[in-house]
């Protein structure tokens, strides 16, 4: 695809002195940057959208189950017999 551009003076001059820098068409370096920005921005979306996916999951017996699998885990791997998160404490403090 051809796309032309009305770039702003100051960009222009960055880009030709990057493809001076780097023995580059400035086409080619622009194209470098524009390719470099947009895989950053996706793999800021992928984990955004996962965390998403987890946040819009409806099923809320099996994030009970799995909190209270955590809690007994936690406690149950403590050094002393006291427990990180006591029952009676439940809705208090955790």
């Amino acid at each position: 695809m051809t796309l032309t551009l009305d770039l702003p003076v100051e960009i222009e001059q960055y880009l030709l002195q990057e493809a001076k820098q780097q023995g580059l068409s400035i086409e080619s370096v622009t194209l470098q940057l524009l390719t470099s920005s947009i895989m950053l921005k996706q793999k800021q979306i992928d984990p955004v959208n996962l965390l998403q996916s987890w946040i819009d999951d409806e099923d809320s017996e099996e994030q009970q189950e799995t909190g209270e699998y955590l809690i007994r885990a936690l406690d149950e791997d403590r050094l002393s017999d006291r427990k990180l998160f006591p029952i009676e404490k439940k809705g208090i403090t955790w």
